[in-house]
């Protein structure tokens, strides 16, 4: 079962290298993994999904960065309700479709469209991970040249 874990961690370096050593040295993935600065500087909130089957693995990963010094507090919030999004760039071309046509299908997803010419159009969505795949699966059929995308990232409600 994937699980978002979030952690809130002291803002200095090296951080995110003794977390990421710590998953890979005991064989976990990390399916997903955003960073960044919180509202107090000092601070980074790491978003992590992560691929758990039993409960105790998943404990064992959340009491092993509870351990990190600079860890201040590990949450795992996949039981509790979230919002969740990822953002996405993606490269279309645009020869099998008008830009009204693409406007009117990235509209169904929120997205918008940053750029747009006879060759390619650049797409941006903030979306669920539900979301996300349908958006793609829609693009599909146009002929996706290129896509960048985050990581999740959750909030509790």
């Amino acid at each position: 079962m994937k699980h978002i874990i979030y952690a809130l961690v002291e803002n200095k370096p090296g951080v995110l290298a003794r977390m990421s050593s710590l998953f890979s040295a005991r064989g976990f993935n990390i399916d997903s993994l955003a960073v960044g600065e919180t509202h107090d500087p000092t601070m980074s909130r790491v978003s992590l999904v992560v691929d758990a089957k039993e409960e105790k693995i998943l404990d064992q990963i959340k009491k092993q960065l509870e351990k990190l010094v600079d860890v201040i507090s590990v949450t795992d919030l996949t039981k509790k309700k979230f919002f969740e999004r990822e953002l996405i760039l993606v490269k279309v071309k645009t020869a099998k479709t008008s830009k009204l046509k693409l406007v009117s299908l990235v509209k169904k997803f929120s997205a918008t469209i940053l750029s747009y010419d006879a060759k390619l159009a650049v797409i941006e969505a903030v979306v669920e991970k539900k979301q996300l795949i349908d958006l793609l699966d829609c693009l599909a059929p146009l002929g996706i040249e290129e896509l960048v995308r985050t990581g999740r990232i959750a909030i509790a409600q």
